[in-house]
């Protein structure tokens, strides 16, 4: 299944996406009124809301144009981003670190699919786009094994890590530069695992239709379960909190490495098997 969330009137609704069209649920159970509350009530929640959904009629279906996409994860209690995970070109087999590179995003920076974000470049002028894997937590985690770890797992979707390069944010305060308004868009929409196998899916990120990162899962250092087993040891993983599972190299040309997000530009990044999560820079 896929899970959007609409919003309207400035309140976040979340839907069940159906090919270009949506379905806001109202499922008759409170716990499953919300992307959080759907990804804490394990395989049983989630068969009632596939049940109340085949039971509702094509006329309670909106086409997808018709409404505003908020971030597919709108309340993350947590967001977990890794670092230098994916290997550079060239790296000889195996290489990697002894344990994930790990900092975060404050929740209060999601945004959604088709937003526009603008900041203050008094603060930086040197913000970079990142295509990532985003996985959302379902059932809480704690000091898990690797081979128990997937089951964690409530799905999956994309995010872009918007990033300042200046160097008193990106060198000093990670958590600053990651973490202003807009800096994490997520979406559009959240794909349940049982319709992603994540080990070798593309993904790449474009400006203004210009790619800049094509890469895949299949090089990732640390696999996505070995992340969950590595967080769950030191914190605890809860219902729809995010992990941003890392990046690919960016590309030489045509832009160039250190080409940097300007005002007007539209961003893209994408999942194989997950969708494109458009943003544009004011």
């Amino acid at each position: 299944m896929r899970f959007a969330t609409i919003v309207e009137d400035g309140r976040a609704t979340v839907a069940v996406v159906r090919g270009r069209r949506l379905l806001p649920l109202a499922v008759p159970d409170p716990r499953l009124g919300s992307l959080r509350g759907i990804a804490a009530s394990g395989a049983d929640g989630l068969e009632r809301v596939r049940e109340w959904v085949e039971r509702q009629p094509e006329e309670a279906h909106r086409p997808m144009d018709d409404v505003e996409l908020g971030p597919a994860v709108p309340d993350p209690g947590a967001i977990y981003t890794i670092g230098l995970n994916y290997a550079s070109p060239g790296e000889a087999h195996g290489a990697r670190p002894q344990r994930p590179m790990v900092y975060a995003k404050l929740p209060t920076a999601v945004s959604g699919h088709g937003s526009v974000v603008t900041w203050d470049r008094s603060l930086t002028a040197n913000v970079d786009a990142e295509s990532e894997l985003g996985v959302v937590i379902g059932e809480p985690a704690v000091a898990v094994a690797p081979e128990d770890a997937m089951r964690h797992v409530f799905g999956y979707t994309c995010i872009n890590d918007m990033t300042s390069r200046d160097p008193w944010l990106d060198g000093d305060q990670w958590l600053l530069g990651k973490s202003l308004a807009g800096f994490c868009p997520v979406g559009p929409w959240v794909v349940t695992r049982d319709e992603v196998a994540p080990e070798d899916l593309r993904l790449g990120c474009a400006i203004n239709g210009v790619a800049i990162q094509d890469g895949s899962t299949a090089q990732m250092r640390f696999s996505i379960a070995e992340v969950i087993s590595y967080l769950s040891h030191h914190a605890i993983l809860r219902p729809g909190d995010l992990i941003a599972t890392g990046t690919p190299a960016r590309l030489a040309g045509p832009l160039g490495p250190e080409r940097r997000l300007q005002v007007g530009d539209v961003v893209t990044v994408w999942v194989e098997g997950i969708g494109g999560l458009t943003t544009t820079i004011g």
